[in-house]
This record gives structure tokens, C-alpha cells and sequence, in this order.
């Protein structure tokens, strides 16, 4: 199939012009992309994962189970849609991201894309309202962190945007907490600190693979504004104190041995890939490091929703 739009370059500026002849299905999916569904689920699963345990003590409905579930996925959407709007222009240049729907064409004129976002993000602070207001305080805070924080001021500017402007991965898990008790505590704070400081592992190692793509776009990811070794041992930190969050959460909650025997095995994996990459430094190994890093989040959480079940 032909390419259905192209992107012209001005000086440094990529110049995205619409794409031809797309089908209703095919518009349709591009504004579902633009969302990055496959972030949402993982950020969403770290909610619901925290209603189910927070649930087991507490009266939640399935109505509102469902309401809350709707609100943190519009939440994450909408947050996702509005940050694709602005990095349009670096995620034209970068190969990895130019076939995205902004810098492709397919949603065409881009600003499409940040009204997506906000309608998404607005009906998603609706739905929470009817929850409680601590609720909507986390969908705030997730599109403040996510967008204003992390897009919008540090990404471009300095190698602290992923450890400032990640706080806001941990918000959906600590908006799961608050929409079924109306608050937080120390093991709704652990999980949602164990989220933020898997982030820069996520990231970071994924920044390593693709340090190339991100040096010409001038974006200061710690890996390609520092020498890897030293990149890598700040990866390797964040590792380490995740790995130790994760056993703490054992010990701030009502957990049985399930969840710790998962904790430790995740933790070790981890580490053992971290210590891999850090000793010998090949793009390849931050690789597999990055893919392991989605099915810990994920594995982990669903363990801690088996032992509440079990």
C-alpha cells in the first residue's frame, strides 16, 4: 500500500500534510491511536488492580467500578492525545514514531488531535466527579504531570523530565485507591511510587536503544546527553529502589505469600537485566530490558488482585 501522506521538511520544522483517500474505518482508527491504547491498558490495569484490593474492604459497586474504570481510560486517552498533539513535530522526524496519525496525515489539520484529547480528558473528569473528589483530584493531577510537567516544560529542556514528569504514571493507580475509599494511604502512595520509579527504566532503556533518533531530535534523555555507563547506573538505582518499593508494598498491606513470592521474582528479574545492561552496555540488552519492563507492571499488578481473590 502507498503512503497515504508525506512530511516535508522546512529548515528543521516538518512541514505534515493531510493524507489522501482514507475510509471511515481507517480515520476511526487513527483517532483510537492517537490515544496509544496499549499505554492506556497497562495504566488502566494499574487502577483497576487497585480497586479490586481497596474494594475488598470497602462497599464499590459494579456501577461504580464501571464509572471509574470509563474515567481513568478517558483520563489516560485524552492525556495521551493531547501530548501526541504536542510532540508532533519530533515524532515526524523520529522513525520510530513518524507513522503516529498526526505526523502521518491521518489526522489532519493536527489541532483535530488536541480537541480529541481534551473532549476525552473532559468527559473523564465528569465521570470521576460522580466518584469523589479525590478521584478527580488524581485525573488532575495525571493530565497536569503528564502534558504540563512533562510535555509541555521538561522534555525538551532537561535529563529531569522523566524523574518530574513521571510522577503522573503513578496517579491512575492512586486514582483506583481514591475512587473506592475517597482517599489515599501509605500502601495506595507505595504502589503508585513503584509506578513512577518503573518509569525511568521504561523509558530510559527504551531512550538507550533509540539514543540516535532522540539526539537528532535534541530531546535530553539522560542516555543521550550523558556517557552510557553513567546513564546506566542511574537505571540501574531506579531498579534497585523499585525492586524494594515493591517488597515494601508486602509489608504496608494485608498481603499473603502470593505476592511477595511475585515481588521478588519480578524484582530479581529485573535487576538481573539491569545489571546485564549495565556491565556490558549494547543497545540490544536495554532492548530486551524495555520489553521485560511492561510484563513486570503488568504481572506484578494482576499478582497483587490474585491475592486479594485468593
Amino acid at each position: 500500500m502507498e503512503d497515504k501522506a508525506a512530511v516535508n521538511f522546512n529548515g528543521t520544522s516538518p512541514v505534515i500534510t493531510p493524507a489522501r483517500d482514507l475510509s471511515s474505518g481507517e480515520i476511526i482508527k487513527a483517532y483510537i491511536q492517537v490515544t496509544k491504547p496499549v499505554s492506556v491498558a497497562l495504566l488502566v490495569f494499574t487502577a483497576v488492580a487497585m480497586m479490586v484490593v481497596a474494594r475488598a474492604g470497602h462497599p464499590f459497586t459494579w456501577g461504580q467500578f464501571l464509572v471509574a474504570t470509563l474515567a481513568v481510560t478517558l483520563a489516560c486517552a485524552g492525556a495521551n492525545a493531547v501530548s501526541c498533539y504536542v510532540d508532533r513535530d519530533i515524532d515526524a522526524v523520529m522513525g520510530r514514531t513518524s507513522h503516529r496519525p498526526i505526523p502521518s496525515g491521518r489526522i489532519y489539520p493536527p489541532v483535530r488531535a488536541l480537541y480529541w484529547g481534551l473532549a476525552l480528558f473532559a468527559a473523564s473528569l465528569a465521570f470521576a466527579w460522580s466518584l469523589n473528589f479525590a478521584a478527580w483530584l488524581c485525573l488532575w493531577g495525571g493530565m497536569l504531570g503528564y502534558v504540563g510537567i512533562y510535555s509541555l516544560w521538561l522534555k525538551r529542556r532537561s535529563t529531569w523530565n522523566i524523574i518530574l514528569g513521571g510522577f503522573s504514571g503513578g496517579l491512575p493507580a492512586l486514582f483506583g485507591w481514591a475512587a473506592v475509599t475517597g482517599s489515599v494511604n501509605l500502601l495506595s502512595l507505595l504502589v503508585a511510587a513503584l509506578v513512577v520509579l518503573w518509569i525511568p527504566n521504561h523509558i530510559w532503556s527504551l531512550a538507550f536503544f533509540y539514543r540516535d533518533e532522540y539526539a537528532r531530535v535534541k530531546v535530553p534523555m539522560l542516555p543521550v546527553v550523558t556517557e552510557p555507563k553513567k546513564a546506566l547506573h542511574c537505571l540501574l538505582m531506579t531498579v534497585i529502589l523499585m525492586a524494594l518499593v515493591s517488597v515494601g508494598i508486602y509489608f504496608a498491606g494485608d498481603w499473603g505469600a502470593l505476592y511477595l513470592v511475585t515481588a521478588v521474582i519480578l524484582g530479581l528479574a529485573a535487576l538481573a537485566l539491569s545489571v546485564n545492561v549495565y556491565l556490558n552496555p549494547a543497545p540490544k540488552k536495554a532492548w530486551l530490558l524495555f520489553k521485560f519492563s511492561s510484563p513486570y507492571l503488568g504481572i506484578l499488578f494482576l499478582a497483587m488482585m490474585a491475592d486479594v481473590w485468593l
